[in-house]
């Protein structure tokens, strides 16, 4: 093992200047006074009714779209003729495929499409509702895309909205011609009815008592998840640092410090001892350690980036290398975290400042210029409409940003878990990844109008 060092447990030395306040030091929060404050509060209470969608956004969305097409004849004509012939295909595939089993699809479903990969959807007649669905599909992704003179953001707004609304009659999600609903409820006599509701009811009542989950009890951080031995060697008002030893006899000389999102609990990267990548690590002879983000409360809402930046990722910097003695760090940074890294990395290299070694990103954006589908919420109707609706809380709720997510890959994540939960009856396995996903964290209300 090349570069090595013994690292002795009488050289952690380093005092936390500053401790962490609790949430019971906290007082009531009080919203910031201005002229519109009619205007936030409307906001804010409009954004409960939305999901935290912005209607507004929405409508200016609709109308661009809607006001074009209806000045392109020539757009409209071509979309009736590709409504007409998709009608006509449909039909002649309606009449095959009741007498001709294994006949070919007109339209084959992208790859990112699990909804019909089933046999039963192979079987009439509900290959041809699978068909017919396609077919529509791909004729409103036809009416929400090249439509002259309508600005980009606003028809990818138009063309997501339109597919959303859509999934909402996908035939998966109809208990009557979904052929999979159909057989659970044959095999259980209709039981599996009665069992989805009792899921919705428990769900339906841990939401509102703010309980994780169901099944979520199944892992304990520090027991079965998040596992690996640490401790807390600084603390501040927005971190703590944990301190992986490595269970070698040498360690390589210098740390690694791992730098998870703020939006994030700490343990992404230390799920079950199978999962984690801290454990892989130390067991290799690594120091490791890593910043767990302070969840913020209505109080925190003055918390900016500046703060993130110097007063988180800084002095856990600091830390490290005042407890290691050590003048470089091996430095790692995972979603926003690897964002955040390369920004202090920038700044690092532009002073001169050889602390890092290397910096190593996971699933971290630098370059925002195509951020994909998230874009959609981040125009400036939508943007407005979030910071009213941080300004009546002080903070983004977790549920806010689950929510956003969810929207991204609907099918996956809402409409696939309420099929399975409240018409199937069944309860999805819960593993590690989902337990962590489900302890979310919030936002404070100046970091996020930074960002």
């Amino acid at each position: 093992m090349s570069n090595i060092a013994k690292i002795k447990s009488s050289d952690i030395a380093y005092t936390p200047p500053t401790r962490r306040r609790s949430d019971t030091e906290c007082s009531v929060y009080q919203h910031p006074s201005d002229a519109y404050t009619v205007d936030h509060v409307l906001h804010a209470n409009v954004a409960r009714l939305t999901g935290g969608i912005s209607p507004i956004a929405l409508s200016l969305a609709g109308f661009d779209w809607w006001a074009h097409l209806l000045f392109s004849p020539a757009k409209r004509q071509m979309l009736q003729q590709s409504l007409l012939e998709k009608t006509v295909q449909i039909g002649n595939y309606a009449i095959r495929a009741a007498s001709t089993p294994e006949i070919a699809q007109v339209i084959t479903p992208p790859s990112s499409d699990h909804r019909f990969t089933s046999d039963g959807w192979k079987n009439w007649p509900f290959n041809v509702f699978e068909q017919g669905f396609l077919l529509y599909q791909q004729w409103l992704e036809e009416a929400t895309h090249d439509v002259r003179g309508v600005s980009g953001h606003h028809l990818d707004v138009v063309s997501f909205t339109a597919r959303q609304l859509l999934d909402v009659v996908s035939p998966s999600n109809n208990p009557l011609i979904n052929p999979d609903i159909l057989e659970t409820t044959r095999a259980e006599g209709g039981r599996n009815f009665w069992h989805g509701m009792l899921n919705w009811l428990d769900d339906s009542t841990r939401t509102a008592a703010d309980k994780p989950p169901a099944g979520m009890e199944a892992f304990k951080v520090g027991k079965n998840i998040a596992c690996t031995r640490g401790k807390i060697v600084y603390r501040n008002k927005l971190i703590e640092l944990i301190q992986y030893t490595p269970t070698t006899a040498k360690v390589y000389a210098e740390p690694i410090l791992i730098t998870p999102a703020w939006i994030m609990k700490y343990y992404i990267l230390d799920l079950s001892p199978q999962n984690s990548l801290v454990k892989y690590l130390v067991e290799k002879g690594h120091s490791v350690f890593m910043i767990s983000w302070k969840n913020p409360d209505a109080c925190d809402h003055d918390i900016g980036l500046e703060d993130y930046l110097h007063t988180g990722l800084g002095e856990a910097l600091k830390a490290v290398k005042a407890i290691t003695h050590t003048p470089q760090v091996h430095a790692m940074g995972y979603c926003l975290g690897g964002t955040l890294l390369s920004m202090m990395a920038a700044a690092h290299a532009r002073d001169g400042d050889g602390s890092f070694k290397t910096i190593t990103l996971l699933a971290a954006q630098v370059d925002f210029e195509e951020a994909g589908e998230i874009m959609l919420f981040t125009d400036e109707s939508q943007v407005a409409y979030l910071e009213d609706v941080m300004w009546n809380k002080g903070y983004l709720d977790k549920s806010a940003m689950a929510g956003a997510f969810q929207m991204l890959r609907s099918n996956d994540l809402i409409w696939s878990r309420m099929i399975t939960d409240y018409i199937q009856g069944k309860r999805q396995p819960v593993f590690d990844l989902l337990a962590w996903n489900a302890d979310a964290t919030r936002m404070p209300y100046r970091m996020h109008r930074h960002c």
